[in-house]
């Protein structure tokens, strides 16, 4: 059947790759997309074409019926349905064949054989291997995506922007996501073969790699360290002793490269956009269309009773106590994929979440939760929605809590504030898009109440007695004063905090205030760190009467309680005479000093070109420990580090190095910048490579 050698096979990479929207894998082995035809040709055969039979075979234990094992000859058209090869041309003894898989193929490894029909005894000869992804730019696939430009963002584009800070002030920096990069695409199918599920039941498991609701939930579990030995392993203490601070990390390639170095060991220390950047590699490599999302003030409702509620002492000093919180920011994902479980209206874009928060099915896993289901208040639909449905509505209740009796006493709730300035990066552009309309109706209209009343009742809480709950009668008290704290100054580390506490008597009498102010370092989960300053104040308000009290926390207070979030909560608790406490709060986040990146000459393919990196020191302190590190696709290998030596106050550093650039295009160079008193630095520049 076949001549004494192996055949040889000819996988036509650059044409296939072209084709197949996979390019820009640096890989010698065929990668191709499913349900589209690519071309192998293969000599070394002397049987006639018709007498031969494909077998391609996935997984462990490969079957028909599983869908990992498909055999198939030589036919005048392609299948839909199935696997089918056609013949392109012959030659005296060398065959091209267009090979094609169905939309719904399982995606992997695949090894290709060829069998003669003719002489049946004969074993069937390997002609090699070849994965096989998602196909977004195909009709038929679920992970579908009509707009061309959304398919180049959501699984071709490695740079991404991740949005953080607060409602007040929304930073943002960039991420390399490197999905094409070396080994990583090796690394991400390993993943799925340490997963639980591939560990109870491999078969099964690889049978059901044809779904993208199947393969987004499995990696949403193995992107974090919990139950599985994944990938990253979660720390909000504030310390990061015995591993790299979450805030460190430019991209995911050293990430997932330290995971399969270490012999799979959960790498130290993520959070959560460092679970929802791994996964938007992971997911983007295998071919699902996937966005980073930042909800601003993200509840996180443990108890699912879409309430969260956060304890005060009467020092004003926020309380670990319970396990809701509300976040500054929170980060997961978006992968799009049509939902034949729900039907075609929950199709579209489905929330993931890597981050480890709850439990879901015994272990830590989010999603794909439908986002129209989200909207609309459907959240008894698969998967977690509940959870996901109160991270952009839940209530929000502040408490007194008297440690020493027990007795809490509701200070004021808020319907309004979570799952605000919902964002992603545009598509093509380095902007900010606001995503919020999205995910629910506008906060505070008729509707909006309705669908939250909706989700109520599909939870079971309209109806059953909680003794948690405030009364009416607590919700419906009113204030005698309002607070709020205004900003006086810059917010940058380095400098001293400028605040203003005002103060209003609502009322037409007279009203005494006693004041206790906090302030506390804290994690960007606003849980409280270190105790940075406090203070007490009394005041006398007149009938109608505003008063502005000056609050200022010096840098040499704060420097050395900040963590690498930036982030202080001040809080001023206010015990009116008579009446009701009245709660003032601010989260503040502080800006890092700027650093700048200039690309000295022109960017050209294979040649050298300088860049500079300037960073002046701020303060009227020496910085030392300064380290700068770099990473850029297509800019330069791996990532560089650089020493940079002390720097006096007010000092100007300038540190060089060079590029050279491998591909021409729009490419993007991190940097991150770290001494002792200021930690990541962040910034990125955009480099236009020509010819």
């Amino acid at each position: 059947f076949i001549a004494a050698t192996q055949p040889s096979t000819n996988w036509h990479l650059k044409e296939n790759t072209r084709d197949h929207h996979t390019s820009k894998f640096s890989s010698k082995e065929l990668i191709v997309r499913r349900g589209q035809a690519f071309v192998v040709t293969f000599s070394g055969i002397e049987q006639p074409e018709q007498n031969l039979t494909f077998i391609a075979e996935t997984g462990p234990k490969p079957s028909k019926q599983a869908k990992t094992q498909a055999t198939f000859g030589i036919s005048s058209t392609v299948s839909k349905e199935n696997w089918s090869a056609v013949l392109q041309s012959t030659s005296s003894n060398s065959a091209s064949i267009a090979i094609s898989s169905p939309a719904n193929a399982v995606i992997g490894r695949y090894k290709l054989s060829v069998q003669s029909t003719s002489s049946g005894s004969s074993s069937p000869a390997t002609l090699g291997t070849f994965v096989l992804l998602f196909n977004p730019w195909s009709s038929g696939d679920d992970v579908f995506m009509s707009n061309k430009a959304e398919c180049e963002e959501y699984v071709l584009e490695e740079f991404g922007i991740i949005f953080s800070g607060n409602t007040h002030h929304i930073n943002s920096f960039g991420w390399n996501f490197g999905q094409f990069q070396g080994d990583i695409l090796n690394i991400c199918l390993s993943m799925l073969d340490r997963s639980l599920n591939y560990r109870q039941d491999p078969a099964t498991d690889v049978s059901h790699r044809n779904d993208p609701k199947y393969l987004g939930r499995v990696l949403s579990a193995m992107v974090n360290g919990n139950d599985d030995q994944g990938v990253v392993l979660g720390n909000w203490s504030g310390n990061y002793e015995g591993g790299k601070s979450p805030s460190s990390w430019t991209g995911s390639g050293e990430i997932l490269q330290n995971w399969k170095k270490s012999g799979f060991k959960p790498v130290r220390y993520g959070q959560c956009w460092v679970f929802a950047a791994v996964l938007t590699t992971v997911l983007r490599c295998l071919g699902i269309p996937t966005r980073t999302i930042t909800n601003f003030s993200s509840a996180h409702d443990a108890d699912g009773n879409l309430r969260v509620d956060e304890f005060y002492d009467a020092s004003g000093n926020h309380l670990e106590r319970g396990a809701d919180s509300v976040w500054n920011f929170h980060v997961w994902n978006e992968s799009w994929f049509s939902r034949s479980d729900l039907g075609p209206s929950y199709s579209g874009w489905q929330i993931l979440d890597a981050t480890p928060q709850e439990e879901s099915g015994g272990i830590y896993q989010c999603g794909p939760a439908s986002r129209n289901a989200i909207k609309e208040g459907d959240v008894e639909l698969d998967y977690d929605c509940p959870f996901v449905f109160a991270e952009v509505n839940a209530d929000r209740m502040y408490w007194n809590y008297d440690p020493a009796t027990g007795k809490k006493t509701l200070i004021f709730s808020k319907t309004t504030t979570i799952g605000q300035f919902i964002s992603t990066k545009a598509v093509g552009r380095d902007d900010r898009v606001d995503v919020t309309s999205d995910y629910k109706y506008e906060e505070g209209s008729r509707k909006e109440r309705d669908i939250f009343k909706k989700a109520r009742k599909k939870l079971g809480l309209e109806d059953k007695f909680d003794p948690t709950a405030p009364t009416p009668k607590e919700i419906e008290q009113k204030p005698d004063i309002s607070g709020k704290f205004k900003v006086a100054g810059p917010l940058e580390v380095g400098k001293d905090l400028n605040l203003i506490l005002v103060l209003a008597n609502l009322q037409s009498d007279v009203k005494s205030v006693h004041v206790n102010m906090t302030a506390w370092s804290t994690v960007y989960t606003r849980r409280p760190v270190r105790e940075i300053w406090k203070d007490s104040i009394s005041v006398t308000l007149s009938p109608g009467e505003e008063k502005h009290f000056p609050v200022k926390i010096s840098y040499a207070e704060y420097q050395q309680q900040l963590t690498t979030d930036n982030t202080i909560q001040i809080t001023a608790l206010c015990h009116v005479e008579g009446g009701i406490q009245v709660l003032v709060q601010r989260d503040i986040t502080l800006d890092n000093p700027a650093i700048d990146i200039q690309v000295l000459g022109e960017a050209k393919v294979n040649k050298e070109v300088d860049v500079e990196v300037v960073f002046t020191n701020p303060i009227n302190a020496e910085v030392m420990d300064c380290v700068l590190q770099v990473e850029g696709n297509d800019l330069l290998r791996g990532i560089l580090e650089i020493d940079v030596p002390p720097l006096k106050a007010g000092e100007k550093s300038s540190t060089k190095f060079k590029l050279t650039p491998v591909e021409t295009g729009s490419k993007h160079l991190l940097v991150n910048f770290s001494c002792d008193k200021f930690s990541d630095i962040k910034a990125f520049k955009t480099v236009n490579v020509i010819d």
